[in-house]
């Protein structure tokens, strides 16, 4: 199959983590796989550094290319809406993010073109639902993420994922730990720091889904986490890990429930259900079902 993505990222959140898995793996099953991402985004230079088919992208370029592909797949906003207007090529749309959709008129019709939407989450399929996309339009592509292939032996950090982003609940969680007497750490790279890691506190007031929380996941580190959008599709409370509400008290409580059985459980919730391999197979399906429509 001959898929070209598209991605206008300026930085490496974790969408497009996303993206430059899904581009590996169907490179290695041996799809004409090619990526056009910003000239300057670390996306492409990650790719570049991966020897992958990878091109600096200009909207020119798309309008020429798309013509040779199967599908063309746009991985952000701006991508999609310049697809819209370049590409012919039946268009697969990846939506990551929890916020509704708009219903403006401009906004009916940009979301009533693709031939298909990969929400990344039940919830985030709800939306697409509500904004009046049809449901045979819509599939479900969870993210996929690299388990290590031994749990790792922990350690006694308490992490926070660093943001600087007011929806990203950094502040909230060192309340909490102040509150609870326990030291938290900021972590600015969860998967370097992960493995020293006794417990994950991810906090936010809306997400699609949260990838860092499934980074942790695969490496048996429990994590706290907001009830909040489409998180809960992966947390099972006090199973593989914690489900609070964005309250300082309640996360302070939550601390002393961490263990880490949970821990082992959450790495295997992502081994059966979300590795980069179930990633990347839930995404050819979505194309044959576009390409079969």
């Amino acid at each position: 199959m001959r898929i070209l993505h598209l991605d206008s990222g300026r930085e490496m959140r974790g969408g497009q983590w996303q993206v430059l898995r899904l581009h590996q793996g169907l490179v290695e099953a041996g799809h004409d796989s090619v990526l056009l991402a910003r000239a300057e985004a670390p996306l492409l230079r990650m790719a570049r550094d991966r020897e992958l088919p990878c091109r600096p992208l200009n909207w020119p370029l798309v309008a020429y290319l798309s013509r040779r592909y199967d599908v063309v797949h746009v991985h952000d906003a701006r991508s999609h809406t310049f697809a819209m207007l370049l590409s012919s090529t039946p268009l697969i749309v990846s939506r990551r993010v929890a916020f509704p959709v708009k219903k403006s008129a401009v906004s009916r019709w940009k979301y009533g073109r693709p031939a298909l939407y990969l929400a990344v989450s039940a919830f985030v399929a709800g939306q697409l639902r509500e904004a009046g996309v049809p449901e045979e339009r819509i599939r479900i592509v969870y993210d996929g993420i690299p388990a290590p292939a031994e749990v790792p032996s922990g350690g006694d950090a308490l992490l926070v994922p660093f943001s600087l982003d007011p929806r990203k609940g950094m502040a909230l969680a060192e309340q909490a730990a102040a509150m609870a007497g326990i030291p938290l750490r900021q972590s600015k790279n969860l998967e370097a720091d992960l493995p020293h890691a006794r417990g994950l506190v991810y906090l936010s007031y809306s997400e699609g889904l949260g990838s860092g929380i499934l980074l942790a996941m695969a490496h048996a580190v429990p994590v706290i986490a907001s009830n909040v959008g489409g998180i809960p599709e992966l947390i099972t409370d006090g199973v593989n890990g914690i489900l609070v509400p964005n309250d300082a008290a309640a996360i302070a409580r939550a601390f002393f429930r961490l263990n880490r059985q949970m821990g082992l459980a959450a790495r295997q919730t992502v081994l059966n259900r979300f590795t980069e391999q179930h990633m990347v197979q839930a995404t050819l399906a979505a194309y044959r079902q576009a390409l079969n429509a």
